[in-house]
């Protein structure tokens, strides 16, 4: 392993010498300006320092090259598992404050640390007792790209990810995301669109866009509703996988809500309205901040949806052996707005 990636560190250095001292070559490095780099602020989406690279330089983030339960992945209907053990989603509905923060990388939403009140994540497929601590906002410059996770090959607009890490267990998030458990993700597929009753939590955030323009900008969001910024269903998949960003931890739960929610045209256009670098310096747009597709390698994708009881042509008295029949498809939901992508 340490040959290979001084192999690769070797190459990357013959073909781009004028970047070798930007590569950290611990937490914190001093680099010829006199600037502080680290690894978290060294990754990209795309270039030297992309998905690509992200295993083959840091040793610490090896799993996201060989590891073999990587996400984001592509969920195809008809290799869905119904598992009519899986649980309705609880997320508590009191409300919390934090920042929203223009990383460089994400715009990220990290709730207040001192807070009082958590919220919490259980049921569904979850063993434990999760607690929220960040969601990240992953999105396209054009609407054909945006999404980490697609739905039968379509790519959304934009996928917002909420995280928590496992609070029976582990003591915060950087210790839960290397441990077995550790982390749950859910997942909310944007969708542009107007719809009759606007989510006013999303409304909270959408309206800030423009104050957090570039790289560092930060404001304070508060009285959010976790639980009001989902849609209106309960129907999910879930499988097991990784986080998104380095180290690619293959230590999270995904669940993928069946319905997206909706923001307009003119806050997109707000959104995609920020920038990577700072005021000075703005370098790209900061969409297009998704990792590329990964194999599935034989997981399972499971699903509450229940075909036997959605599909009406079947009807209530379809034998239980017909299950292993069962297929799910993709709903034309793109025409049709506050519709679930699958029936």
């Amino acid at each position: 392993d340490s040959t290979e990636m001084a192999t690769t560190v070797c190459c990357l250095l013959l073909a781009f010498p004028i970047l070798a001292i930007s590569f950290p070559t611990s937490d914190v490095n001093v680099t010829s300006s006199g600037v502080t780099a680290s690894w978290e602020e060294w990754w990209t989406y795309d270039g030297i320092s992309g998905p690509e690279y992200w295993g083959r330089i840091n040793p610490d983030w090896s799993l996201c090259n060989k590891g073999r339960r990587q996400s984001p992945i592509n969920v195809e209907p008809h290799k869905l598992l119904f598992d009519p053990h899986l649980r309705h989603i609880e997320i508590d509905k009191h409300k919390i404050s934090g920042t929203l923060i223009n990383t460089g990388q994400s715009l990220v939403f990290r709730v207040d640390r001192d807070s009082k009140q958590h919220v919490n994540i259980s049921g569904g497929p979850l063993a434990y007792r999760y607690q929220f601590e960040e969601f990240f906002f992953h999105y396209g410059i054009q609407n054909q790209h945006g999404s980490e996770h697609r739905i039968h090959g379509y790519t959304f607009p934009g996928e917002i990810q909420l995280y928590g890490f496992n609070a029976e267990l582990y003591h915060n998030m950087s210790e839960a995301q290397h441990k077995s458990q550790g982390i749950v993700g859910i997942s909310l597929m944007v969708q542009i669109g107007e719809i009759n009753q606007p989510n006013s939590d999303l409304r909270i955030i959408t309206s800030t866009f423009n104050k957090v323009l570039y790289k560092g900008s930060s404001i304070q969001i508060r009285y959010l509703s976790l639980h009001s910024l989902l849609p209106d269903t309960l129907h999910y998949m879930t499988y097991e996988g990784s986080t998104t960003h380095p180290g690619c931890w293959e230590t999270t739960v995904w669940i993928i809500i069946n319905k997206p929610v909706y923001i307009t045209k003119q806050e997109m256009y707000a959104l995609r309205k920020l920038m990577q670098g700072s005021q000075e310096i703005p370098k790209a747009p900061l969409g297009n901040n998704a990792r590329p597709l990964q194999p599935l390698h034989h997981r399972t994708v499971r699903t509450n949806i229940d075909f036997q009881n959605t599909d009406n042509s079947l009807g209530k008295s379809c034998p239980v052996s017909m299950k292993k029949e069962m297929y799910y498809k993709a709903n034309q939901w793109r025409n049709m707005p506050d519709t679930q992508f699958l029936l």
